[in-house]
């Protein structure tokens, strides 16, 4: 009963906290807060609690290899996006990321080797999604925007938790990467703004995701070495450390792609009134 209730609490709380940070300093802060692991890190924490640390170890190294599905996701997502309504991306996408986990069941690699193959994936997946110069427009969320989050995050972590010893802590460590949130806000952002908006949301996922398999893993390396508390504790300030910096880097090529329009759409040359292109003066 007591872990029921850890249960319960834990995983809404966060979501909660998260929520309303977002809306309190704005979507860059809500889009950055979206690649911590706020379902998949208790799930984690959960499956250690109730299955053993080395239930959990697998788990996490599971959910880390389950980023090159959330590449895959988001890939679909986006390209798809252009060519029809948000129902066919979300299909499409979804289709591709439970693809991508059945084939990840037999791949197997050394935790560092893999998380080193995963940087370079979220790399190319930054660089395969589609170019766009839609701007995501911010709008007041409804009322019941954050309690629908946090019933979500709750019964995703007690359906994966009660499902996990049938599933394995590989497969359940796949599963648990899947993007609910960035999912919601791609098809938000999709049905309200259009295709650019929704491939705007899932590049800011990827620079997310860096702290995201930076968590995992720390935890794969620390779970089974000492406290599991300290372990979580350890992990999370390594994702917050990394979530910072890309932060940083994720504002400042925002405001370089702001102003190469700029630049690039400047009419003339003041002094001499030519039409050269300022790129080439």
């Amino acid at each position: 009963m007591s872990m029921l209730l850890l249960k319960l609490i834990a995983a809404p709380l966060l979501i909660g906290i998260a929520s309303v940070a977002g809306r309190r300093w704005g979507p860059a802060v809500s889009g950055w807060l979206v690649g911590l692991p706020f379902t998949s890190g208790p799930v984690i924490f959960f499956l250690a609690l109730d299955h053993g640390r080395a239930f959990g170890t697998a788990a996490a190294i599971g959910t880390l290899t389950g980023t090159i599905s959330q590449a895959a996701f988001s890939l679909t997502y986006a390209w798809l996006a252009f060519t029809g309504r948000w129902p066919l991306a979300l299909g499409g996408s979804c289709l591709a990321f439970l693809l991508a986990t059945f084939a990840l069941q037999y791949f197997t690699l050394p935790v560092l080797p893999l998380y080193l193959l995963i940087l370079v994936v979220i790399v190319a997946t930054l660089l395969l999604l589609p170019r766009t110069s839609s701007a995501l427009v911010a709008r007041a969320p409804a009322r019941w925007d954050i309690p629908l989050r946090m019933l979500i995050a709750t019964v995703f972590v007690l359906a994966l938790t009660t499902l996990a010893p049938l599933l394995g802590p590989q497969l359940s460590g796949l599963l648990t990467p899947f993007p609910l949130y960035a999912t919601i806000l791609s098809v938000f952002a999709h049905s309200t703004q259009g295709p650019g908006a929704s491939a705007n949301v899932l590049r800011g996922l990827q620079f997310g995701l860096f702290a995201f398999i930076t968590f995992f893993l720390v935890l794969a390396l620390l779970i089974q070495q000492g406290s599991l508390g300290l372990a979580f504790l350890i992990a999370t300030a390594c994702a917050l450390i990394v979530q910072a910096c890309m932060l940083v880097v994720f504002r400042r090529l925002t405001r370089a792609q702001a102003v190469k329009p700029a630049l690039l759409n400047e009419p003339h040359d003041q002094q001499s009134g030519s039409h050269t292109h300022p790129l080439t003066r």
